[in-house]
This record gives C-alpha cells, sequence and structure tokens, in this order.
C-alpha cells in the first residue's frame, strides 16, 4: 500500500463524531435554549389567548344576546305613566247681552217686585273667571299586538340568521388559525431539522478539514487540495448559519402563533401517513356538510328570505288590544279596546322593496351554487396535493440510500486513498442536502393534510391524523 493510505487513515479513523451523533448534540443545544412543546400544547395556548378567536366569540356572543333580546317580541307591554302638573285658566263672559235683555224681563215681573229688583246694582259689561290648581296623575297602560302579519317571526327568524352567520365567521376564524399553526409548527420543525443537518455537516467538514492541513504538512496532497477543502468549509459555515437563522426565526413565528413568550422548541416531529386518506367524495361530502363558508351563505340566503317576509308582513292589516287606567282610588278612568291598522298608501314603493328583497334571496342562492363549486374544486386540488405529496415522500426512499452509500464510499475511499477530502464533503453536503429535501417532502404533506382538512371542514380532525401516521420524520 502507498504511504498516503496510511497517512489518511491514521487521520480519519479516529472520526469524533459520525453525522448523526453531531445531529443529537445539536438537538440537545438547541433543546437547551427554547421551550420543548407539543403541537397540542401548541393548539390550547393559540385557542386559549388569540385575540383575533376571541373576538370571533363575541360577536357570536353579540349575535346570540340580540337574539334573546327580541325572543318576546310580538308580545304584551305594560307601561306606567305620572305626570305632575300645574295650570291657570281664564275665561272672559260678555254680560252686555244679559243687560240689555233685563229690562225687557223686569216688565214683565209684577210692579212691586219689578222695582225692588230696579233698585239693584247694574250688571257689569264682562266678567272674568280664573281656575287654577296643582295636581299628579298617574296610569297604567297596556298594549297587545294581536296580529302584526308575521313581522315578529321575521324578526326572530333574522336575527338567528345573523347569529348562525357569526358563527360561521367564527368557525372559519378557528380553521384559519389551526391551519396557520401547522404552518408555523411544522416549518418550524423542518427549519431546526435543516439547521441541524447543516450544522452536523459542518462540524465533520471542520474535521476533514483540519485533516487535510496535517495531509498538506505531510506531503500527502497539494495546496489546491487543500485550499479546495477550505472553500467548501467556509460554504459550509455560512449555510450553516443561515439555516440557523432561518431556524430561529421559525421559532419566532411560531411563538407568536401560539401566544407564548419564549421561542418554541417544536417536539411532534413530522410525519406521513402510508396509506392513502380517505377517497375524495368522503372529503367533498364533508366540505358541503360542514365548511363555514357554505354556512355563512346559508345564513345570508336565510336573512334574505326573512327580510322578504318582513316586506309582505307590511302589507298586512295590523290588530293590537289595547287598555288604560288611572292609579288612583274611587272612580278611577279606564279605556279598553281593540285597534286595526292597515296601511292602504304610503310613499315607499312596497313591489320595489319586494322585487329588492325577492333579488337577494336570488343572489344568495346564485352565491351558494358558485361557493359549492369552487370549495369542491379545492377540495380535490387539496386532495390531489396531499397525494402526490405522500408519493414523493417515500418516491425520496432511493436517493437518501444512494446517498448514505455514496457518502459511505467515500469516507472508506478517502481511508485507502482512492478519494480526496473534497470528494468526502461533496458527498456529506449532499447527504444532508438529500436527507433535508426528503423533511421537505414530508412537512408539504402534513401542511397539504392541514389545507386539505380545512377546505373539507374538519380542521379539529388534524389531530386524529396526526396519531394515524406511521411514519414520523424524527
Amino acid at each position: 500500500m502507498s504511504p498516503s493510505y496510511f497517512v489518511m487513515k491514521s487521520l480519519f479513523a479516529p472520526r469524533a463524531l459520525p453525522l448523526a451523533g453531531a445531529a443529537a448534540l445539536c438537538l440537545l443545544a438547541q433543546a437547551a435554549s427554547a421551550a420543548p412543546m407539543d403541537f397540542a400544547t401548541a393548539l390550547q395556548h393559540m385557542d386559549a389567548s388569540s385575540d383575533r378567536l376571541a373576538a370571533s366569540y363575541l360577536a357570536v356572543n353579540s349575535a346570540a344576546q340580540q337574539r334573546r333580546a327580541i325572543e318576546r317580541l310580538g308580545g304584551p307591554s305594560v307601561s306606567l305613566t305620572g305626570a305632575a302638573y300645574a295650570y291657570n285658566a281664564n275665561l272672559n263672559l260678555d254680560l252686555n247681552p244679559l243687560g240689555q235683555a233685563l229690562p225687557g224681563m223686569l216688565a214683565q215681573l209684577p210692579p212691586q217686585l219689578g222695582g225692588m229688583v230696579a233698585q239693584l246694582p247694574h250688571l257689569p259689561a264682562s266678567y272674568t273667571l280664573n281656575r287654577h290648581r296643582t295636581d299628579a296623575t298617574a296610569s297604567v297602560n297596556a298594549v297587545w299586538p294581536i296580529y302584526l302579519g308575521g313581522a315578529s317571526e321575521a324578526a326572530r327568524g333574522l336575527a338567528d340568521a345573523r347569529t348562525r352567520e357569526a358563527q360561521a365567521d367564527s368557525t372559519r376564524v378557528n380553521d384559519e388559525l389551526a391551519t396557520l399553526l401547522v404552518q408555523r409548527y411544522f416549518g418550524a420543525q423542518l427549519a431546526n431539522r435543516a439547521a441541524t443537518l447543516r450544522e452536523a455537516a459542518l462540524h465533520s467538514i471542520e474535521q476533514h478539514d483540519a485533516a487535510a492541513q496535517k495531509m498538506m504538512d505531510a506531503g500527502v496532497i497539494a495546496k489546491v487540495e487543500r485550499l479546495q477543502a477550505r472553500s467548501a468549509l467556509e460554504d459550509a459555515r455560512k449555510s450553516a448559519q443561515k439555516a440557523r437563522d432561518d431556524a430561529d426565526l421559525a421559532g419566532t413565528a411560531l411563538a407568536r402563533a401560539a401566544r407564548v413568550e419564549e421561542r418554541l422548541e417544536p417536539t411532534s416531529p413530522l410525519f406521513v401517513i402510508s396509506q392513502a386518506v380517505e377517497p375524495l367524495p368522503y372529503f367533498i361530502d364533508a366540505a358541503l356538510a360542514h365548511h363555514p363558508g357554505l354556512a355563512k351563505v346559508a345564513a345570508k340566503k336565510a336573512q334574505a328570505g326573512q327580510l322578504h317576509a318582513a316586506e309582505e308582513a307590511l302589507r298586512r292589516p295590523q290588530v293590537f288590544a289595547f287598555g288604560q287606567r288611572e292609579l288612583k282610588s274611587g272612580n278611577a278612568d279606564w279605556v279598553a279596546g281593540i285597534a286595526v291598522r292597515w296601511t292602504l298608501w304610503d310613499s315607499i314603493d312596497r313591489n320595489a322593496l319586494q322585487a329588492s328583497s325577492q333579488a337577494k334571496i336570488d343572489q344568495a342562492e346564485r352565491t351558494g351554487a358558485q361557493a359549492r363549486s369552487d370549495i369542491a374544486l379545492l377540495v380535490e386540488k387539496n386532495w390531489l396535493a396531499l397525494e402526490q405529496a405522500r408519493r414523493q415522500y417515500f418516491a425520496q426512499q432511493a436517493g437518501v440510500d444512494l446517498s448514505a452509500e455514496v457518502l459511505r464510499l467515500r469516507e472508506s475511499g478517502l481511508r485507502e486513498g482512492t478519494s480526496t477530502t473534497l470528494d468526502l464533503i461533496d458527498a456529506q453536503l449532499n447527504n444532508a442536502k438529500v436527507l433535508t429535501e426528503r423533511a421537505q417532502a414530508a412537512h408539504d404533506y402534513v401542511l397539504a393534510l392541514a389545507a386539505l382538512l380545512e377546505s373539507s371542514g374538519l380542521s379539529d380532525e388534524f389531530a386524529n391524523y396526526m396519531a394515524r401516521a406511521d411514519v414520523k420524520v424524527d
């Protein structure tokens, strides 16, 4: 054997750490600087502290309270009325006609009586009567709508539909945030894995660089090969630093999504379900039954229908029972009866209002049909993307095995003098690249699964699919 064989064997045989060992050390170092958290816990944190989600819950509660407020709309109403008052009234009486008629009246009296009356003072030309008083009054009033043409039912139906719309919006927000957390959580997991692989490769390349320096000092390799190894080391150091910066940023984004202060270390691994999930019709049927977008369109259509019913109610007569009684002892005043009100004509064009509300119903129907078509297409797109990601992941197994074998042969060749340091460095970098690409395929699978479940209205089922996974990218 050549002397270079023994030199290289002595330099590379006692390698401090293989690639997997360096990766483990990097993981331990990162775990010490970040708070570990699994996906379920991160989801609980987000649900408990998300301002956007809390706002959607408050919107639902507000709509529900409005519906509760008009529960007894159309029922009787009773009110008390009280007043304190003072008045001063003057009445002027004209006495001239009476004074002019009095002489004729005296002439008809007996002489003795007429003479006595004639001696009385003359009547004034006018007289003012004055009346003033301070008092208080109170009464109880009752009104009971007997028939409103369906207006009360339409108002309650409108409030119900608005509550369902708020619930659909809240569900949509919850699903979007769940998908966002999946993206942030497993994106941080992928970034950590990529950084770990790059740092492990850098650790090995640093060993090879030191060994290459010793080999050049021993005259085994040329200076150009030594410089190539140094250049590869600098490139690997830059790549590792960038990968770690990306991982730190992804951890910060995850902490923001989970609403925690410290940077998080995701502990739930990337995963793949080796078998295909349920067929496409299953998810389309689920979307048509549970998608919040369709629920909102249905609520909008119900609102338009109730507004149309309210417009029709205004065309019908309204019947009320009413009553009022003074609150005082003794002979109190009271009144009771039934009133009918029927608007025969007013300044508003009722036919135009009816046509407008009917157009709203037709618009909601067309919007719903388009939404069902779009959602079915979106579900199909996400289902195909999920299947593509699954096949892509398993198709990469051959490349992973080939990369590992090339790395093994390069290590063996370097010890035997048939490979160069640069060949081994290239094999290590390629192996890290292939492993990262396979983790990327698993990441694509997880994101495609989250998108499929969201478009099907099944975001709450993500944890169940996660538990079904039989491939974990640890």
